[in-house]
């Protein structure tokens, strides 16, 4: 039995306005990776091996991590290739065990800097080792998702799961090697395509509602949306209509730094025509969502969401 969650509060989202629902459904969760060919991994064929810069290799089977405390953690995932605006960001409870744990039981040595994984496919990762070592963190290797086994395309029999960073450097999936060790050592496989070493999540809204294009009648219209800003949390949503002055969102609960949180407001519309909102998060240390335009590479788009639409 897992450690379990709070119950979500009520007001979670705002899906009745137009919000995703709080937690995403296992087969709605966002799918990024490179995996031709889903990997099927059994179970009882899988283990885990946790070695380099540590004091003690680990060999782990899947009942051996099954029968560790076990603990639920509510975290919202996004893709570093998510455009501004873009659909790449999702959240579940997932179940596991504490990475930090065995880490520690390993014994990282001093000198470690690169927690390097490696998936049943091939595919590599680099995740920080202090991010993985930190409890307040509270990355997981994680084996079941919103109260069922992980599914195949999303990591079964597990994955990683890191708050605050992009999922290339932090949410290998099928992952069956840990290597404790440097960044001048190895290089995954994103790194060697000119994407960033280290990739924090940055701070990001967007507009759900209304959809782009949409046409609207004359009146108030309800415009809602999510932001994120793990793992410091969203503090505020600022709204705008066309050019007019940015207005403070009302937010849906506060559930977790380390997940998304809803936002909606009502606008007066009475001119007919084009119209555009735009929206902008800002985070619990203060800090306010750049509207500079960045791509997606080297470490995450920025900018803020526009949604043109019409009303009449």
């Amino acid at each position: 039995m897992a450690e379990p969650v709070p119950p979500l509060p009520s007001g979670a989202d705002f899906a009745r306005q137009g919000t995703p629902s709080f937690l995403t459904p296992n087969a709605n969760f966002y799918r990024i990776d490179t995996a031709l060919v889903v990997p099927q991994v059994r179970a009882e064929d899988w283990t885990l091996r946790v070695h380099g810069m540590v004091d003690s290799e680990l060999s782990l089977s899947y009942d051996d991590i099954r029968s560790r405390p076990l603990v639920e953690r509510r975290v919202t995932l996004c893709c570093v290739s998510n455009p501004v605006g873009g659909p790449y960001v999702s959240t579940a409870t997932f179940v596991g065990v504490e990475l930090a744990d065995l880490l520690e039981e390993a014994g990282v040595r001093p000198g470690a800097r690169q927690l390097f994984s490696t998936s049943a496919d091939g595919w590599t990762c680099g995740t920080p080792v202090g991010a993985a070592l930190d409890r307040e963190r509270g990355a997981l290797l994680a084996l079941g998702m919103n109260g069922e086994p992980l599914p195949l395309e999303h990591g079964f029999p597990a994955r990683m799961v890191v708050p605050g960073l992009y999922g290339y450097v932090s949410a290998t999936k099928w992952v069956v090697d840990m290597e404790v060790t440097t960044w001048n050592a190895r290089r995954a496989y994103w790194l060697e395509r000119d994407w960033a070493r280290e990739a924090p999540v940055k701070t990001q809204s967007r507009v759900d509602r209304p959809r782009e294009s949409a046409t609207v009648g004359l009146g108030t219209v309800t415009a809602a949306g999510v932001a994120w800003a793990q793992p410091t949390g969203v503090e505020a949503v600022r709204v705008r209509l066309d050019d007019g002055p940015w207005r403070e969102a009302d937010l849906a609960a506060d559930v977790s730094d380390d997940t998304w949180r809803m936002w909606r407001i009502d606008l007066e519309i009475t001119e007919p025509g084009e119209h555009r909102v735009t929206c902008r998060a800002v985070d619990k240390s203060g800090s306010a969502q750049t509207g500079e335009r960045a791509p997606v590479l080297p470490d995450g788009a920025t900018g803020w969401h526009t949604v043109a639409f019409t009303a009449r």
